[in-house]
C-alpha cells in the first residue's frame, strides 16, 4: 500500500457537519491501492468503558480520479462529539491504522490508545456550513444590463446606437436598462428562470459598470432606485430571486474618493483608501498607460481606470459593509456576486458574511474565483464560487474534445472532493458569461453539441446559470463580442433551441431533489467511443444520463422513463443514440 497517499484532515472538507447531528467523513487513498476501509468511532470519554474500537463500520468508495480513491461515511453521535480513526486494508495485504498520530501497523495496542484518534470535540452548529436552501432550487439567468433590453429610451446615454445595429465594441452604448428587464420578467418566468444575476448596475463611466463611481446610486443610463425597487418587487412576485454584482476589489477612477486623491495628493483624506506608491497619481502623469509600470497605484490587473481599494483600512471596510447591507435593507436583494473576490483579504469577507447574513440568514454569497477555493468556502465567507473549474472540464470533453471520458470523470470528482457536500449543492455552474466566449461560438455553431453540453451540466450538482440569449441561439466571441444585444425579434430567434431550454429547465426543477442530493456515479466511461453514462442516485430516485460524444452509434439497454433526449431512438428495451445525442431517464 502507498501509505503516503493516505490523507485526512479534521474539520475540513474531509470531516465536517452536514447537520446538527450528522457528520460526513472522507478519506483519500491511492487509486486501486486499497480494497476496504473501515472506521472506528465512538465517544472520546467512553473509549475505556465501551471499548467501541472493537467494532468497525465499512466506508463507501464514492469517487475515483486518475490518482486517488475517496471513501465516505455519514455518522451520528449521541452526545454530539466523536473520536474516530481508519482501518485501511491494502490490495497487497497491508493492514494499517490511520489516526491523529499518523500511520501504524494495525494491532490491539494502537487501536485501544485514545490519543491515536482524530476528534470532533463537539458538534458546533455555529461553525457548520449553512447553505441557502433556495439556491439548490434555482436556475439562474445572467443579465448584462446594457445589452438585455431598452425599456426606457428617455435614459439613453448620448450616442446610443440602434438596438443590435452592430457587433459591440468596448465603448458602445445600446440603451439597455432596468425597465427593459421589468418588461421581460414574464418571458423569464415562462422560460423557467427563478434567479437573476445582474452585472453591475451602479453609477459608472463604462458600459460594463465595473468602474464604480457611486455604489449608492443606480446608473442613470439604467434608470433610478425606484425602478430598481419595482424590478425586485416584480421579480419576487414571480418567485424570482435577485443577485447583484459587488465590485469591492476596486473602484472607478472617476469616483469622488479617488478624484480627491488625484486633486489633493498626500493631503487627501482618502489616500489610505488605496495602495499609492508615488504622487501625483493623476492618470497620464509620467506617461501612464494601461499595463505600464509608471502607474503610481495598485489597480485591478493593469487597468488605471480601476484603482484597487485597501479593504484592510477600517474606513474602507465600514464603507463597503454599509453598501452591502444598504441594498439588502432598502431593496430586499437576495444575493451578492463578489467580483475579483480572491484579491480581497479574508478578514474583510468574514465581516461581510456576518453583516449580510445577520439581515437575511438565507442570503447567498457568491465569489468570483476561477481556481481552488477551499479557504473561502469554510462557511464563514462565501457559500459558493463561480464554478469555472468544474464547467471547464465539461467544456473540454464535449466542446474542445481535448480530454478523454475518464479524464472528464476524474476532473469532476477532483472538484467535488475539494468541498463539502452542501457547498457543492449551491455552486454556480455557468458555461459562458460576460467574461468568456459564448457556448454556441465555442461549439463552432453546432447546436447539437451545445445542447448536449448544457444537458450534461444541468444534470450536475450545483445551481446552473444561463447567459442571456443562450436560449435563443445567440453567438459571440470573447469580450466584447459576447456582449451583443439580446435578440427579441422571434423571427431571428432559434425557437427550437428555446423550447429545448424550456424542457431542460423544467427537467431541472422537476427532479431538483435528485439532482441536488444524488451521488454522482459513472457507469460507462468509453475513451475510444467517447461515450459517458452516469447516474445521480438518491432516496428520491435515480436520474441516468447517456451521452454519445463520439462518431458512432451507441446502444444501451433502456432503464427507466425517458425524460429528455436528442438524436436518439427509444424503444421498450433499447436506446440507440447517434453521435452528439443523449438520453436522460428517471426511475
Amino acid at each position: 500500500m502507498e501509505r503516503a497517499a493516505l490523507l485526512h484532515r479534521p474539520e475540513s472538507e474531509y470531516a465536517y457537519l452536514k447537520s446538527r447531528t450528522e457528520m460526513h467523513i472522507r478519506l483519500r487513498t491511492k487509486k486501486d491501492d486499497v480494497k476496504e476501509v473501515y472506521i472506528l468511532k465512538g465517544d472520546p470519554y467512553l473509549i475505556d468503558q465501551d471499548k467501541w474500537y472493537q467494532e468497525e463500520t465499512p466506508m463507501l468508495k464514492i469517487a475515483s480520479t486518475d490518482d486517488y480513491d475517496y471513501w465516505f461515511i455519514s455518522v451520528t453521535a449521541k452526545h454530539q462529539r466523536l473520536q474516530y480513526a481508519f482501518h485501511v486494508l491494502g490490495v497487497d495485504g497491508d493492514d494499517v491504522f490511520y489516526g491523529d498520530r499518523g500511520l501504524f501497523d494495525y494491532h490491539q495496542d494502537v487501536i485501544s490508545t485514545a490519543g491515536n484518534y482524530f476528534r470532533m470535540p463537539y458538534f458546533q452548529e455555529a461553525d457548520m456550513f449553512k447553505e441557502p436552501k433556495w439556491v439548490k432550487e434555482t436556475v439562474w439567468y445572467q443579465i448584462f444590463p446594457e445589452r438585455f433590453a431598452n425599456g426606457d429610451t428617455s435614459n439613453d446615454p448620448k450616442g446610443t446606437l440602434p438596438w443590435g445595429s452592430k457587433d459591440p465594441s468596448r465603448e458602445d452604448f445600446f440603451g439597455g436598462d432596468l425597465q427593459g428587464v421589468i418588461d421581460h420578467l414574464d418571458y423569464l418566468k415562462d422560460l423557467g428562470i427563478n434567479g437573476l444575476y445582474f452585472c453591475p448596475v451602479f453609477k459608472a463611466m463604462s458600459n460594463h459598470k465595473y468602474d464604480t463611481i457611486d455604489y449608492y446610486d443606480i446608473d442613470p443610463d439604467f434608470g433610478d432606485k425606484e425602478t430598481f425597487k419595482i424590478l425586485v418587487q416584480e421579480a419576487h412576485k414571480r418567485g424570482i430571486r435577485v443577485m447583484l454584482d459587488a465590485v469591492f476589489n476596486h473602484i472607478g477612477y472617476a469616483s469622488k474618493e479617488f478624484q480627491d486623491v488625484v486633486e489633493h495628493g498626500e493631503k487627501s483624506k482618502y489616500k489610505d483608501w488605496f495602495y499609492i506608491h508615488d504622487y501625483p497619481v493623476e492618470f497620464g502623469i509620467g506617461g501612464n498607460t494601461e499595463g505600464s509600470e509608471l502607474i503610481h497605484y495598485d489597480t485591478f490587473a493593469f487597468t488605471p481606470m480601476m484603482p484597487k481599494l485597501n479593504t484592510t483600512n477600517p474606513e474602507v471596510a465600514a464603507y463597503l459593509l454599509d453598501i452591502a447591507t444598504y441594498w439588502i435593507e432598502e431593496f430586499d436583494i437576495d444575493a451578492w456576486r463578489l467580483d475579483v473576490a480572491n484579491e480581497v483579504d479574508h478578514r474583510f469577507w468574514k465581516k461581510f458574511y456576518e453583516a449580510t447574513t445577520a439581515l437575511k440568514p438565507d442570503f447567498y454569497i457568491l465569489g468570483e474565483i476561477w481556481h481552488s477555493s477551499q479557504r473561502w468556502l469554510e462557511g464563514d465567507e462565501f457559500h459558493a464560487v463561480m464554478n469555472y473549474a468544474y464547467t471547464e472540464t465539461i467544456l473540454n470533453f464535449f466542446v474542445q474534445k481535448n480530454i478523454s471520458a475518464t479524464k472528464l470523470a476524474s476532473g469532476l470528482y477532483e472538484q467535488l472532493m475539494l468541498y463539502r457536500e452542501q457547498t457543492n449543492q449551491v455552486m454556480f455552474n455557468c458555461l459562458d458569461s460576460h467574461d468568456t466566449a459564448r457556448l454556441l461560438t465555442l461549439s463552432d455553431g453546432d447546436k447539437d453539441i451545445a445542447k448536449m453540453t448544457l444537458a450534461f451540466t444541468f444534470l450536475q450538482q450545483g445551481s446552473p446559470c444561463i447567459y442571456y440569449g443562450t436560449e435563443v441561439g445567440m453567438t459571440g466571441g470573447n469580450d466584447p463580442d459576447c456582449r451583443k444585444c439580446m435578440i427579441w425579434d422571434e423571427e431571428q430567434q432559434d425557437r427550437v433551441f428555446f423550447e429545448f431550454m424550456k424542457d431542460l429547465i423544467h427537467l431541472r426543477h422537476e427532479y431538483q431533489e435528485v439532482l441536488s442530493d444524488g451521488q454522482l456515479i459513472f457507469d460507462v466511461l468509453d475513451n475510444e467511443e467517447r461515450v459517458v453514462v452516469f447516474s445521480r442516485k438518491s432516496d428520491k430516485g435515480i436520474i441516468t444520463g447517456y451521452f454519445n460524444a463520439g462518431s458512432h452509434l451507441f446502444e444501451a439497454k433502456a432503464d427507466g422513463k425517458v425524460v429528455l433526449s436528442q438524436q436518439a431512438e427509444v424503444s421498450m428495451d433499447k436506446l440507440v443514440i447517434e453521435p452528439k445525442g443523449f438520453v436522460v431517464t428517471y426511475n
